[in-house]
């Protein structure tokens, strides 16, 4: 064997750990060296097998000379999910087979899964084997592999069963990681820092300082076994030999000394606690290390907040994890867009903490640093459950009180504006600069990465981190490697300095640029000014997104110097910019600001000083007659000559808010470090805003301390200009809110102002900054009830006294330091005001929230907001139902007050329409105030009416607005808003119907354009501001503008529109989401694949495609415009092409859609590439109400998130296809993807090819196991093929099936729902059903022809007979508790007698008092439960609907003729419907009056006279008649008849009138409507039969029933 040089470490007495490279060799020889066996047994994965078992079974094989013993290999899945209980039986079972026997020693080769398994394995086997630990990622290497612990995972957690088990030998070949992909790396790295920040503050500096390097030990492949020996080891093998070895040490001598976890091995759990509860909600997506990256900082941050870690530690321990690429919040991208982030909530992760080995009982510990390198204790501390909930809430609350620290002693961090203009100058700087006092934030480690990247300087740390030592790099800079960006954040100073910096980058090679982008308000953010300046002055700069903002793409050598123009108006980064790199420039800089006053003075002159302080002096010109100093500054070429040390001042922005809180409450405080001889102009705050405001106020050069008046007497400050303080205006802001008393003498603004003004100006360009902060203040301020109004340089505040301001206010941050610190300071005297984004403060003051309680004392307390799953949204909905007021947008003419009046009743919510509120409001016509006051100031009135209605209106209101609503921005930017909280609805109608409607409607001003024209300009705005899309389809995809009678037509309905209406709006608020109900376990579901290129030919026949399924999966891939037929290959639809086609498929079939785009490589038509048009397809559809999409996981999982952050009500079945025939039902692999579609979906769908019969029960054995899971998720799991045919009828969940009708099968092997029904009947899985009707006489009833008609089109095995009894008695008893007894139907004389027999009845039922259907259900322990029902009323009510006028909203008055048990039915059909007054008529009154007395909720007139209304009512518009047809007559004189007047039918909309009488066809009452009654239209006692008999089919077999088919059937029986 070559020389091999290992480093041996010791662990619990025994030299078994031993280090090296290219180990594999000496692995073999000393195993069986020293572990002699009859046989070796190595297991590893398939991934780290394909790389390493060659070698390994190489080496074994060279030495069988040398020894008789069996080398075996056992290979399993990759992943977590090996790790269980059959992961572990199948590797004893492959040593049992193999005849192993107690000498065995198992080799564990792989990761920690392997490691942690196959120790298992060992601990057990013949019980207790040995075995070597061979780790093959770094986290295996530092902490899996050491000390003994193994387990396997179980469905209740990780971990839960194992044993403490030790290797003999544990090798650590760091050859291994080579192969390991980066974030693998980075993972393990996260153990590497947590080890060293507990026990070792020089490793731990070394890791900060060394990360490129240790990255590049990996990156770098080793030739030739470089490294086995120690002589042919690189730099960089040493160094990372060194990290590894040196963690593992820590560890092993912790576990030496506490090898059973008892105290001291607690500290390796440092970061765990907290990450272990994270790691249990975003496993599998998030890593072990990563979660425990998240960890260590949030338990640093509770040792902070405990007043133990400085947060120059906590600030380490953040730079130095994202150095590794790992995140350090629960905020960082990768964690906040997975779908499992939503479950992030404090309760539950204290809840899954409560869970944690380190535990005493209830009592929760946590490893609390003291220092980076030491701990608080010697072992875990007890935490208490407020201090972790208050490190973990998003949200504070300060406690108001007099500060208990008073008076007050303290120094704020360091000043942003100084740290960042330091590190910047010390980086280009020539020498060695120690930076003393920098402030440890967001923004400057976001300029220190940046400069790292740049390669522009090195950064050490000295004094604990107290100290920064920058080595400068002179000026020599080079861009990032290509692809990759340099990201800023929202540090808003380091994207203004660094877009001049990057133009300093040094060439490398052609076309190589560096590009600077940020986030989302980062964006938007200003820096076209500064982009203008330097392209003018020869630098190539290009815009890569929005014009005048970030991201940035910059080339190198393009400062070329000289004359430099610069628009400084906006902010005074730009100029620093520029000045702090100009000495770098080609030429000399002569830099000249133009565009009016300078903003922010005092920062230019702080960038001057300082560019003094590092040797570089700048000059100002003055102008040579008055010597007044001009905007022209000159600057030499140079390099920085770095100071040896460079104390950084604090802050004077936040200094502002410790010496606010003094003065609001009254108390005293001096800030350290902060005086008169400041460079920041925010230090003149406390003289110039403060002092006047009656504060007492000493300032020193470098002390300022201030003692505010009592509570209460704070003055106003009328006049005061923070142009040179501009940050600080939001400090005097809420000062000013309750500042009451008048302003002092000669501050006053002029005649007619308020005394407790105070007006600021001077601060335009704080609109600019994090956010607009002159709009967030008074947005907020707003919320306490104090009343402010803008101008265009500042704001007015019109103070309040504090006992009057509003209490429990939630502040919106705007994700703003300067927002959250400044509301902190109302918050110290206004009880219960939440700041919605804390963390927002770690931009320059990241302990603020802890020092305000340990130096300044005042209560702080951490709040759980809602998640934003509980936000009432269109993107993300409640769980439950919200009462968010719907918002309706659209072109006038689109059908908004028809659409939004019936959602309203849909909803039983108000209707809102804003033309009325806007008459009322003005008390003028939208016409006349247009005509006199013109269209802007009507729109700017309407917006103000529009933020009037929201504010008054948010709740249980439909709101109809004006078709111009989008015209302007500010209405634009609050139904943006809005669309946060509630549904705003875009009413869409073809263009040519609205141009027709608005060429004959008169009641609004004309548009002076031609209304196409409006329409193109509105469409985008329209699309901006809403969350959905209503489409008041009118048929024109059928080239028919009539509504169709009834739905077998192509044409819509009117039933149809109040459906959809119905569906739409309930299923969109949450109201009633329309889901599938057979989803529930224990149930069966089918939905239809339509598989038309174009839907509208199938339209006439979607009733009968749709029978008996559950839902309709609309294959989008599929659909091709028709002028595209000729087209073949893979096609993209348009999404209007789609949303026609989805609109016209809503007027036919209430039942849910199923939105699918399947891509070529998954069986469909989609082209592969397309992945943009295939998620621009699944947004429209979660706009459209579409209520399950189909998304495939193998597309980009940021485009997964998001659309699942969108989806609103909408669920997402989250589907894997694979079509090879090579997916093993039994393997770990396709279990992997099951657990990452459950994340991902509210359903799961896998889909396979069967090759034998064998895969359908291997399929089953699947869905058994991972629905046998607490709170699994709906499973679709089917084979595709001839053979895999049995899983389609098995599949319990959405199974897929096709209709003879449809052109082709969507998948090959599937079966219609007949044919499914056929074969489970055969297989034993759908017994054969008695069903009934009970009374007398029956004998000439339609029943049984209806609904044995349905079963046999349903292919259903089932029998409908009559059962004619005198008497509900025994037969029937007998009928109802047999085992095979299905359900019944009850008529007359039966349905009150039946009632004593049953065990419970529905509401309706009750209700009604009688029932005419009877349900049999299961109880959960087995027993029968007789359920009672009725379904005339909804017959009764279904027909009215389906007839009514289009006019008639909701009926006024309805007639009811005659007092039996049908009329019961008939009343409550009406009340249900809203009907507000129902006259009856009987000529028994006695009868009537009772039925009267039944419903007491219904408005209930008695008719004396048929054609006469009581108290001259309302004639009615609905008329049902309840009597038999041979009463009745139309012959006044006819005898025992009832007389019908022609009176009956006056109302002038016309109605709808319905005659229960089955025989004749045409009874008298019917026969009057259709000769005189004008727009009415009849219903026949046949149909309403149908119609209830719909219902009780639905109610028995939990299916739709094949109306055409059963109709078409009964007429024919009925007529014969």
């Amino acid at each position: 064997m070559a020389s091999v040089d290992v480093r041996k470490v010791s662990i619990l007495g025994k030299e078994s750990i031993h280090c090296g490279f290219h180990l594999i060799p000496y692995i073999v020889q000393t195993v069986i060296d020293t572990l002699p066996s009859s046989t070796y047994v190595l297991v590893t994965d398939t991934n780290v097998g394909n790389l390493h078992l060659s070698a390994f079974q190489a080496e074994f094989d060279s030495l069988k000379t040398s020894t008789p013993a069996r080398f075996l290999a056992y290979v399993v899945a990759p992943g977590e999910t090996s790790k269980s209980r059959e992961g572990k039986a199948e590797i004893e079972d492959f040593l049992l087979l193999n005849k192993c026997t107690r000498d065995t020693v198992i080799l564990a080769l792989g990761g920690g899964v392997i490691g942690d398994l196959v120790g298992f394995v060992a601990a057990t086997f013949m019980r207790g084997v040995r075995f070597v630990q061979i780790p093959t990622t770094l986290l295996a290497m530092v902490d899996s592999s050491v000390g003994g612990k193994t387990a396997i995972d179980t469905p209740h957690g990780k971990n839960l069963i194992g044993a403490f088990w030790q290797p003999e030998y544990i090798f650590i070949d760091a050859a291994f990681l080579e192969t390991l992909p980066a974030r693998e790396f980075s993972n393990g790295m996260a153990e590497v820092i947590k080890t060293a920040a507990i026990w070792n503050e020089t490793e731990f500096s070394a890791l900060e300082s060394r990360a490129a390097e240790i990255f590049a030990a990996i990156q770098t492949p080793s030739v030739n076994f470089a490294g086995r020996a120690e002589a042919s080891r690189s730099p960089a093998q040493q160094l990372l030999l060194s990290v590894i070895a040196g963690s593992i040490g820590v560890k092993a001598h912790i576990v030496t000394i506490d090898e059973r976890e008892t105290g001291l091995r607690n500290l390796v759990n440092f970061g765990h606690t907290i990450g272990h509860a994270i790691e249990a909600i975003l496993t599998p997506a998030m890593l072990h290390g990563e979660c425990v990256s998240v960890g260590m900082i949030l338990e640093a941050e509770v040792a902070r907040q405990l007043g133990v870690l400085s947060q120059v530690a906590v600030g380490r321990l953040t730079r130095c994890l994202k150095a590794y690429n790992l995140p350090v919040s629960l905020s960082d991208p990768r964690i906040a867009n997975l779908p499992a982030a939503s479950s992030l909530s404090v309760t539950k992760l204290l809840d899954i903490m409560k869970i944690d080995k380190k535990n005493s009982g209830p009592q929760k510990k946590i490893v609390i640093l003291s220092r980076i390198g030491a701990t608080y204790e010697q072992k875990a501390t007890v935490v208490s459950d407020n201090v972790i909930a208050k490190t973990l809430s998003e949200a504070a609350k300060v406690i108001p009180g007099i500060p208990s620290k008073s008076p007050i002693r303290m120094a704020t961090p360091g000043s942003k504006s100084i740290s960042n203009r330091a590190l910047l100058l010390a980086a280009l700087g020539a020498g060695t600069c120690r930076l003393k006092n920098l402030l440890h934030s967001d923004d400057t480690q976001v300029m220190m990465n940046a400069l790292v990247e740049l390669h522009g300087a090195k950064f050490d740390w000295e004094d604990g981190g107290e100290t920064l030592v920058v080595s400068g790099g002179a000026g020599a800079l080079a861009a990032p490697p290509d692809g990759k960006e340099i990201y800023l954040g929202n540090a808003g100073t380091a994207a203004r300095f660094l877009t001049t910096v990057c133009t300093l980058v040094q060439t490398q090679s052609a076309g190589q640029r560096t590009v600077i982008t940020g986030n989302a308000r980062m964006k938007q953010r200003p820096i076209g000014p500064l982009v203008d300046a330097l392209r003018a002055n020869g630098s190539s700069i290009d815009y890569l997104e929005g014009h005048g903002c970030l991201p940035l793409s910059i080339a190198p050598a393009g400062l070329k110097g000289a004359h430099i123009r610069l628009a400084a108006s906006v902010s005074s980064q730009y100029v620093s910019s520029i000045l702090l790199c100009a000495p770098y420039a080609v030429k000399p800089v002569t830099l000249e600001l133009t565009g009016g006053q300078v903003i922010s003075q005092p920062y230019i002159d702080m960038t001057i000083a300082m560019m003094k302080a590092f040797g570089i002096d700048v000059v100002r010109e003055k102008d040579a007659q008055n010597g007044k100093l001009l905007d022209v500054y000159r600057i030499p070429k140079g390099t920085y000559t770095n100071p040896a040390d460079y104390n950084i001042e604090s802050d004077a922005s936040s200094a502002t808010y410790p010496l606010a809180i003094a003065a609001i409450t009254g108390t005293t405080c001096t800030i350290t470090n902060i005086g008169s001889a400041s460079l920041q102009g925010d230090a003149r705050f406390a003289k110039e805003v403060l002092e006047p405001m009656g504060c007492k106020v000493v300032q020193t050069e470098t002390e300022t301390t201030v003692t505010g008046p009592p509570i209460g007497q704070l003055r106003a400050l009328g006049l005061v200009d923070m142009e040179p303080m501009t940050d600080a205006f939001l400090t005097a802001s809420v000062l000013a809110a309750v500042a009451t008393q008048p302003p002092l003498e000669g501050r006053t603004l002029q005649a007619g102002s308020r005394p407790n003004t105070t007006r600021i100006i001077g601060i335009a360009n704080q609109r600019v900054k994090e956010c607009n902060r002159i709009k967030a203040m008074i947005d907020e301020l707003a919320k306490f009830g104090v009343e402010t109004s803008e101008h265009d340089d500042g704001l007015e505040v019109y103070g309040r006294p504090i006992s009057e301001l509003k209490q429990g206010v939630s502040v919106h941050c705007y994700d703003d330091h300067r927002v959250a610190m400044a509301f902190s300071v109302l918050g110290s005297v206004i009880k219960d005001t939440i700041l919605d984004e804390k963390r927002c403060v770690e931009k320059t003051w990241p302990n603020w929230w802890d020092d305000l309680e340990n130096k300044i004392g005042l209560e702080v307390e951490g709040v759980e907001l809602p998640s934003l799953h509980d936000v009432a949204s269109a993107s993300r909905p409640t769980g439950t139902a919200t009462q968010a007021s719907v918002v309706l947008i659209g072109m006038r003419g689109s059908g908004k007050t028809f659409i939004g009046e019936l959602a309203a009743t849909t909803l039983g919510w108000q209707f809102v329409d804003a033309d009325a509120a806007f008459e009322q409001k003005h008390q003028t016509g939208v016409r006349e105030f247009v005509l006199k006051s013109g269209w802007p100031a009507f729109r700017t009135a309407e917006a103000e009416l529009l933020q009037e209605l929201l504010s008054q209106n948010g709740n249980g209101h439909v709101i109809s607005l004006g078709g111009g609503i989008v015209e302007t921005p500010a209405a634009r930017d609050l139904l943006k808003e809005y669309t946060k909280k509630g549904p705003v609805v875009h009413i869409v109608r073809e263009i040519d119907e609205v141009i027709g409607y608005l060429g004959e409607e008169t009641a609004r001003p004309a548009y002076g354009e031609p209304i196409l024209d409006v329409f193109k300009r509105r469409a985008p705005w329209f699309a901006e501001c809403c969350s959905y899309e209503f489409v008041n389809y009118t048929g024109v995809l059928t080239s028919t503008s009539e509504l169709a009678s009834d739905d077998s037509k192509a044409a819509p309905s009117l039933l149809s529109i109040r459906d959809e209406v119905l569906r739409f709006f309930n299923h969109i608020t949450g109201q009633q989401p329309n889901l599938a109900s057979n989803l529930k376990k224990g149930s069966r579901s089918y939905f239809v694949c339509l598989t038309y290129p174009d839907l509208t030919p199938a339209l006439p026949h979607v009733q009968e495609i749709t029978a008996g399924v559950d839902a309709i999966e609309l294959r989008v891939d599929l659909l091709r415009s028709p002028q595209d037929f000729d087209k073949f290959g893979p096609y993209i639809p348009s999404v209007a092409y789609v949303t026609n086609q989805i609109a016209a498929l809503r007027h036919k079939t209430t039942l849910p859609i199923i939105f699918t785009v399947r891509t070529v490589s998954q069986g469909g038509q989609f082209p592969d590439s397309a992945e943009k048009e295939a998620f621009e397809l699944f947004l429209a559809a979660v706009r459209l109400g579409v209520e399950y999409i189909d998304v495939e996981i193998s597309w980009s999982e940021k485009n997964i998130q998001d659309l699942i952050s969108r989806k609103g009500y909408s669920q997402i079945i989250a589907s894997w296809h694979d079509w090879s025939g090579n997916m093993h039902w039994g393997g770990m692999p396709i279990e992997a993807k099951y657990r990452l579609a459950r994340e991902y979906g509210d359903i799961v769908k896998i889909v396979g090819k069967a090759n034998g019969l064998e895969d359908n029960f291997a399929l089953h054995q699947f869905v058994t196991r991972m629905q046998a899971v607490p709170d699994a998720k709906p499973i679709i799991a089917i084979n595709m093929g001839i053979e895999g045919q049995m899983s389609r009828i098995l599949n319990s969940t959405f199974s897929p099936v096709t209709h003879p009708l449809l052109p082709s099968k969507a998948a090959p092997g599937q079966l219609s729902f007949t044919q499914i029904q056929t074969a489970l009947h055969l297989l034993g899985q759908l017994p054969a059903k008695r069903f009934f009707l009970f009374g007398t006489p029956i004998a000439h009833s339609m029943s049984p022809t209806l609904h044995n008609t349905a079963f046999e089109a349903l292919g259903l095995p089932h029998r409908y007979e009559l059962l004619e009894t005198a008497a509900v008695a025994e037969e029937i008893k007998a009928a109802v508790t047999s085992p095979d007894f299905g359900g019944a139907s009850v008529t007359i004389p039966f349905k009150r007698d039946i009632m004593p027999l049953l065990d419970a009845l529905s509401p309706d039922a009750e209700a009604i008092g009688a029932v005419n259907t009877i349900i049999p259900r299961l109880k959960e322990d087995g027993s029968l439960l007789l359920y009672g029902d009725n379904t005339d009323w909804r017959g009764i009510s279904h027909s009215i609907r389906k007839s009514l006028p289009q006019s008639i909203l909701t009926p006024e008055a309805a007639l009811v003729i005659g007092a039996g048990g049908t009329s019961r039915a008939a009343i409550y059909a009406l009340w249900k419907l809203g009907v507000r007054t129902i006259y009856l008529f009987n000529r028994t009154r006695a009868s009537a009056e009772t039925l009267v007395a039944a419903f007491p909720e219904a408005k209930i007139k008695l008719v004396d006279d048929l054609g006469v209304w009581p108290d001259d009512g309302p004639a009615p518009t609905v008329i049902v008649s309840t009597v038999p047809a041979s009463a009745t007559s139309l012959d006044l004189y006819a005898e025992d008849a009832l007389y019908l007047p022609k009176t009956l039918f006056t109302a002038s909309a016309g109605g709808v009138v319905v005659d229960m009488a089955y025989k004749p066809a045409e009874t008298p009452l019917l026969s009057l409507a259709a000769n005189v009654g004008k727009n009415w239209r009849t219903v026949k006692g046949v149909e309403v039969l149908l119609e209830q008999g719909y219902h009780q089919f639905h109610l028995w077999t939990g299916r739709h029933c094949p109306k055409n088919i059963v109709a078409e059937r009964v007429w024919k029986a009925y007529s014969a």
